[in-house]
C-alpha cells in the first residue's frame, strides 16, 4: 500500500473523493522548502534536501505547510514564525477533504474555486468533476503561476483566472458548486449570484469577533440559506483583511463605569453566544487575556480602525463588579453586556440552531431555527 493510500485511510476516504485524491500525487504541489503545520499543533521549518525524510512525512500525513509569508515578502527559508504572517498554503489533508465532502462536488457539476494557491485542491477537484468543470481564482500572480505550472506536472488544465475572488467569475457562471479555500469576513454577493438554484456554496467565515466557522449554504429564491458546521482558522480573503493588532489610543477621552456582568460570561459562553454577539455587534474582535493568578481582561476594538471605538473590562478574583473603560463612538462593551443578555433572552441556544442568509447583494442575516427569526426581534 502506498503513503497516499495509507493516508486516505487515516482519513477515512471512500468512494469518488478517494479516488480523486489517490489521482493528485500531493507532493508535486509542496515546494522544497516550506513551514509545516501538523493538524495537532506546532510549526517547524521542512527542506526537502536537507531533511528529506522530514519533508516526505509532512507530504503524507495530516500537515498543512505554509507556501508563502507576508505577501512574498519574506524568504520562506528565513522565516520569522514570531513575526511573519501567513498569506498562502497547502491546506492539511484532514481539513481539505472535510470541505470538499460538505461541498459534495457530482459528476458534471461546475465547480468555482476561491483562492488557487498551490492548485492542489483544483487538481483535486478536476480530478472529480473533469478540468473543464473547474473554475479557479488566484489574487497573487506569482501563487498562480506557480500553481499552473504545479497542476501542468500532473497532467490538469482547469480554467485559472488572477483577479480578485470577491468578484467570483461571471463568465463561467452559473456554478453548481462554490468552494473558498480562504476566510471572509463578509460572504460576498457575487458569489451567491453566479451560483445556480439549488446550488451549494462552502466557505470559513470569520466575521472577526473570534475565531470563525465553516458555512454550507444552498441557492433558492436569489439568496443563499444554510447552517454553521464546526470551527475555522484560515487565511483571510486578501479583499477583506483588516488589521487584527490592537494598542489602546486616547486613553484620556476614555470612559470609565462599572457592570455587574462578569466578563468571563462572554468569554466563556460557548458559540452561541458568540454567533449572538456577532449578530448584534459587528465588525468588532474580542481578545482575551487570562493570567496565572486567576484575572481575566477582556477587550473589544472595531476591526480595521485603528483610532476606532474600543472597550476593555477586568475580572480579578473575589470581585462582583467590575470596570470597564470605553473609548470612541460605540461603548462596545454596552453593545457586547446587551447582545449576551439577549441570547439568554431567547434562550441561550447552541450553534446548532443558527444559520445565515445571504443575498446576491451582499446582506447577512443571523437566524435562529429557520430565516426570519432574527435576535432582534
Amino acid at each position: 500500500m502506498s503513503r497516499a493510500e495509507d493516508l486516505a485511510d487515516l482519513l477515512g476516504l471512500t468512494g469518488p473523493l478517494r479516488e480523486a485524491m489517490l489521482a493528485v500525487p500531493r507532493d508535486v504541489f509542496v515546494p522544497d522548502v516550506g513551514v509545516a503545520g501538523p493538524a495537532n499543533g506546532g510549526r517547524y521549518a521542512i527542506d526537502r534536501h536537507a531533511r528529506p525524510d522530514e519533508w516526505r512525512h509532512a507530504v503524507f500525513s495530516d500537515t498543512a505547510v505554509i507556501t508563502q509569508w507576508d505577501d512574498e515578502q519574506t524568504d520562506p527559508a528565513e522565516v520569522d514564525l514570531r513575526r511573519a504572517q501567513p498569506s498562502s498554503s497547502i491546506s492539511a489533508p484532514g481539513v481539505a477533504f472535510a470541505f470538499l465532502a460538505m461541498l459534495a462536488p457530482r459528476d458534471h457539476d461546475r465547480v468555482l474555486e476561491i483562492g488557487t494557491g498551490t492548485g492542489y485542491t483544483a487538481a483535486v477537484l478536476a480530478a472529480r468533476v473533469g478540468e473543464h468543470n473547474v473554475t479557479s481564482i488566484e489574487v497573487d500572480p506569482a501563487v498562480a503561476g506557480q500553481a499552473e505550472a504545479n497542476l501542468k506536472r500532473v497532467g490538469y488544465a482547469p480554467r485559472l483566472v488572477v483577479g480578485d475572488g470577491a468578484d467570483g467569475w461571471l463568465d463561467g457562471a452559473p456554478y453548481d458548486r462554490v468552494h473558498a479555500t480562504c476566510a471572509v469576513r463578509r460572504i460576498p454577493g457575487a458569489w451567491v449570484a453566479q451560483t445556480r438554484p439549488g446550488g451549494v456554496i462552502v466557505v470559513p467565515w470569520q466575521p472577526g469577533y473570534d475565531f470563525g466557522w465553516i458555512v454550507r449554504l444552498t441557492v433558492a429564491g436569489g439568496a443563499a440559506h444554510g447552517r454553521f458546521h464546526g470551527r475555522a482558522g484560515y487565511m483571510m480573503l486578501r479583499d477583506q483583511r483588516a488589521e487584527m493588532r490592537f494598542t489602546v489610543h486616547h486613553e484620556d477621552q476614555a470612559v470609565t463605569a462599572t457592570t455587574r456582568l462578569d466578563p468571563r460570561s462572554i468569554v466563556d459562553a460557548g458559540e452561541g453566544a458568540e454567533l449572538a454577539i456577532t449578530a448584534l455587534v459587528p465588525d468588532v474582535k474580542l481578545i482575551p487575556i487570562r493570567a496565572s493568578d486567576g484575572t481575566v481582561s477582556v477587550s473589544l476594538y472595531e476591526l480595521g480602525r485603528p483610532e476606532g471605538a474600543w472597550a476593555a473590562c477586568d475580572y480579578e478574583p473575589g470581585d462582583d463588579e467590575y470596570e470597564v473603560t470605553q473609548y470612541g463612538g460605540r461603548r462596545l462593551w454596552d453593545e457586547a453586556e446587551a447582545a449576551y443578555l439577549r441570547w439568554l433572552d431567547v434562550g441561550s441556544p447552541g450553534i446548532d440552531r443558527f444559520g445565515v442568509t445571504v443575498t446576491a447583494g451582499g446582506q447577512h442575516t443571523i437566524w435562529i431555527d429557520a430565516p426570519g427569526r432574527t435576535l432582534d426581534r
